[in-house]
């Protein structure tokens, strides 16, 4: 049976949620950021760390990381952005910051179902919006999160959703292999770093073959390790489901990702393969696997007509799925 107990991680505040097969840190007063996600078989947390890593509460924002408070702390793991994703913005003269605002607020949390569970939520300041999130555990290693986003207010809003999940080391490394069910590829419009980006930017193709700025095509299905000195951010859309795993065959595990491909239309694939040299990210390798209801920030989807429209009063729920095996 599943256990909620209280913690602390480099002086911030957690919860840890365990049954026996998978341990689940969340940090509740950072954005409940699930900071890692350990499978209790092999001890491996299939979550990224910077190697940067968590600072303190009040710490200096890192190096680097400018006017953007998702980047003053960035340790890795997995956070939640809402109601924005991508650059900063603005919506009804109201300033969004960069991912959103949720992810940058503290939340609140109680136990529940007698201590089996945990319900956390937060509110908007520059949106009317509440979220809601429980986590529980499922039968051997599978972590449930039950999201739901509420317009508190009596006038329709806009908002855009995203899974901010990031895996790496020690479960990725060279050989891990990727598998999405996906169509298509759009690579980033622009270019994060030029000098490291392996990807054409502005393509269109079809999944796993993505074009190389070198010539050629790259599948993405094989993961490189760090030695590549690659730095890419691209999309997966026309999804066939919800669904995507990444796979390390020599522990062996397996990490996967359920979730309503209705919703979450669009997967970033963030690709930091040893190639990011601009602080706050500097020596980072990962792989972002991140479910987005659009690949634009707010203003950017309204005009795009991706942004969802949640009428006032109005509420969206949905499932999205952790797996280790």
């Amino acid at each position: 049976m599943a256990e909620v107990s209280a913690g602390s991680v480099a002086g911030w505040e957690s919860i840890v949620l365990e049954n026996g097969a998978l341990r689940v840190t969340v940090l509740p007063e950072k954005g409940a950021d699930i900071y890692s996600l350990v499978d209790l078989r092999t001890g491996v947390d299939v979550l990224f760390k910077g190697p940067w890593g968590l600072r303190p509460p009040g710490a200096e924002p890192l190096p680097g990381s400018d006017g953007d408070e998702f980047m003053w702390n960035y340790e890795g793991g997995w956070q939640e952005l809402l109601p924005s994703v991508n650059e900063a913005c603005t919506y009804r003269g109201r300033r969004i910051p960069f991912h959103g605002e949720v992810a940058s607020l503290p939340w609140r949390y109680e136990p529940i179902e007698g201590g089996t569970a945990v319900r956390l939520w937060t509110r908007c300041r520059q949106t009317p919006f509440r979220l809601e999130r429980v986590m529980r555990l499922g039968e051997e290693a599978e972590l449930r999160l039950e999201g739901s986003v509420v317009n508190e207010s009596e006038e329709a809003a806009h908002l855009v959703w995203g899974q901010h999940c990031v895996v790496g080391p020690p479960f990725l490394e060279r050989g891990c292999r990727l598998e999405a069910a996906a169509r298509t590829i759009l690579t980033s419009p622009a270019l994060w770093e030029p000098e490291t980006a392996r990807l054409e930017p502005g393509r269109q193709a079809a999944w796993p073959d993505a074009p190389l700025r070198a010539g050629g095509t790259v599948d993405l299905r094989e993961v490189p390790g760090p030695e590549a000195g690659s730095h890419d951010d691209l999309y997966l859309t026309d999804l066939e489901a919800g669904r995507l795993r990444v796979t390390n065959p020599r522990l062996p595990l397996t990490f996967e990702l359920e979730w309503d491909a209705e919703l979450f239309r669009y997967v970033v694939l963030w690709q930091p393969y040893g190639g990011a040299r601009a602080a706050p990210l500097t020596g980072s390798y990962a792989l972002g696997v991140e479910p987005w209801t659009s690949r634009h920030n707010l203003e950017q989807a309204i005009a795009a007509g991706e942004a969802i429209e949640l009428e006032g009063g109005g509420r969206i729920d949905t499932l999205v799925v952790a797996r280790l095996g």
